[in-house]
């Protein structure tokens, strides 16, 4: 009996950690989700799905930027409540309902007239703007980052918000690197080590808006490969879908560099 039970503690003790151990496969929703090929992001791959486009307004709201001919902006939030409509909510809850593969959706805010809000009309002390952060993150809530430059900046907002906790409880648990465009030089390697995050490389799939920044599925693979060869990473991630969409692209191919690269 006891060697029965001692095994289960074992291959309890393994799950966890490879659970806990569970790679990145993002990909960022720059399309509106609404006009998006739902069956292929759930089952191409991706664990994490990122919708971009979200802005604050001047008097506070929120608003869902769609990014796609034929659809129109939404607010989705005003006045401390939910206003963008059941299909848009119904949708958004479809990524990770039934036979789906995403155990984690994202929203992309910008900062436009965040400062001014937080300063108008009563000012905010940092203890204050600090404690509402650690607030939210006591509800369940996590953060995540996507820089492409001016490392030092980052670690230092990061390890504010992360100040006294341990990993598994962290504010800002990934960090969602562009090596693309204006980061296309960048090392995610020495990334997580400044940081102490989790680090996700990005890259940018073929598309006709920067070309030459645009990558193959097998392109992708060979950089994943070699990034996470040198320094183990949290995983690995696209931008964008509208434009996998756009040019035809397969989002089963990939979505199977991330599984092959990060399972």
């Amino acid at each position: 009996m006891l060697p029965r039970l001692i095994a289960r503690v074992l291959f309890l003790e393994l799950y966890i950690q490879y659970a806990c151990a569970q790679s990145i496969r993002s990909i960022f929703l720059f399309k509106d989700v609404m006009k998006s090929n739902t069956t292929a992001l759930k089952t191409s791959g991706f664990n994490t799905l990122i919708m971009f486009g979200v802005g604050i307004l001047d008097n506070g709201d929120i608003k869902y930027y769609s990014n796609t001919p034929g659809s129109e902006d939404v607010v989705i939030a005003s006045g401390g409540e939910y206003v963008g409509g059941d299909a848009l909510a119904e949708k958004v809850r479809s990524f990770k309902e039934g036979e789906t593969g995403v155990d984690r959706l994202e929203i992309s805010m910008n900062s436009q007239h965040v400062q001014d809000l937080m300063t108008s009309p009563v000012p905010l002390s940092s203890t204050c703007h600090g404690g509402l952060w650690k607030d939210v993150g006591e509800m369940g809530y996590k953060y995540t980052i996507a820089p492409y430059t001016n490392g030092n900046f980052w670690v230092s907002v990061t390890s504010q918000l992360n100040s006294g906790l341990q990993e598994a409880d962290f504010l800002v648990d990934r960090v969602y690197l562009q090596c693309y465009d204006g980061g296309a030089n960048n090392d995610p390697g020495n990334w997580q080590s400044g940081l102490g995050i989790k680090v996700v490389p990005l890259l940018w799939v073929v598309n006709d808006s920067k070309p030459v920044y645009g990558v193959t599925a097998s392109q992708a693979q060979s950089r994943f490969a070699g990034w996470h060869q040198r320094s183990p990473l949290g995983g690995g991630g696209y931008w964008n879908d509208y434009d996998i969409e756009k040019m035809g692209l397969s989002y089963a191919d990939y979505g199977k560099v991330l599984t092959t690269v990060f399972p």
